[in-house]
């Protein structure tokens, strides 16, 4: 009996000792990370908002840290290969994702999902909201929603839309634009938002719904025209343009997110170390005026705060996908 009860001490005691060890490693970890180059995994192609606020902030980082931040593209299916490949990664802070409400959107979108966004990442930083904006080739004889809505209607099926990807923001927001407009327009998916816009540009498809950053330089030089953005309100970048619900479409909003995420199992000390520094990077005056320069609003919220967007963003956006009925393609 007596040995029992000291087998039960010792297991304790070892119990303690490598709770003790394990946080003493986490500290450690944090107090010394990064001592290495830290990957930020972009899941699209390069040229859309996510590529953008991944090297604005990955700069400043990089400054910050002492330590290179290398922003690495990894697009395909939907987001899913550069998430995956992220949520397999060693959860030490050294493989970071810009993660975005596709990985959100995903979950409803697709039968089998190679991760679970909610299990598989540690939500570090929800960092800017992008508003999508309506843009035609020029060549296009419209001006606003409200005549493109009318050409649809005449000419169903001949118009095509290029996308970011089956489920990405621009995807969703083009097919909620055809079921409350009622029209018959050709979805065409790519990588990212980079090469849509070269298409567009070409004249290969007439119009995309895409985020400001991906194009208010072409849209400044004229070659593309926008007819009007995806929010109730309108966009601080583009003030004279519409919003699509002002301009022939009552009622129509969409919106997306974009932060940083980390694999499950990283120390909470460096998640919170990552989204403290974050937080000074995001009030660097020079990062405020690139992003907001770029149409994107900053939001900055936490880990609590952003893993609490993600559920109630679960639930939304599957209404959204059951709504339009959507499939990935």
């Amino acid at each position: 009996m007596k040995i029992m009860i000291i087998i039960k001490k010792i297991t304790v005691l070892f119990s303690f000792l490598a709770v003790y060890v394990f946080l003493n490693n986490a500290f450690a970890q944090a107090n010394t990370y990064p001592n290495k180059p830290v990957k930020l995994i972009v899941p699209w192609a390069p040229g859309g908002a996510a590529s953008f606020m991944g090297r604005v902030i990955g700069d400043k980082l990089s400054v910050l840290w002492g330590q290179p931040v290398v922003v690495e593209n990894k697009p395909g299916a939907g987001t899913n290969i550069g998430s995956d490949f992220v949520a397999k990664a060693l959860p030490d802070g050294y493989t970071l994702l810009v993660g975005s409400s596709n990985n959100v959107v995903n979950m409803s979108l697709f039968e089998k999902m190679p991760y679970n966004t909610i299990k598989d990442f540690e939500p570090v930083n929800l960092t800017i909201q992008v508003p999508n904006i309506l843009v035609v080739n020029p060549s296009l004889k419209v001006n606003n929603a409200a005549e493109l809505i009318t050409l649809a209607k005449a000419e169903p099926g001949k118009l095509a839309y290029a996308s970011a990807g089956n489920g990405s923001p621009a995807h969703l927001a083009a097919e909620l634009f055809k079921k409350m407009a009622g029209v018959d327009i050709l979805g065409v998916p790519y990588k990212g938002a980079g090469p849509g816009v070269v298409d567009l540009l070409a004249g290969q498809v007439q119009l995309m719904f895409t985020n400001i950053p991906a194009t208010l330089s072409n849209i400044q030089a004229g070659k593309l025209k926008p007819l009007g953005v995806t929010t109730l309100k309108r966009s601080q970048s583009l003030p004279n343009v519409p919003t699509i619900a002002e301009s022939g479409l009552p009622g129509y909003e969409f919106s997306a997110w974009y932060g940083i995420m980390a694999p499950a199992g990283t120390p909470k000390e460096i998640v919170a170390k990552i989204n403290a520094d974050l937080n000074k990077v995001l009030k660097d005056p020079d990062v405020i005026e690139k992003l907001l320069g770029q149409g994107t609003e900053i939001i900055n919220l936490g880990p609590e705060q952003f893993k609490n967007v993600i559920k109630s963003d679960s639930a939304k956006y599957a209404k959204l996908v059951s709504d339009i009925g959507l499939k990935p393609e």
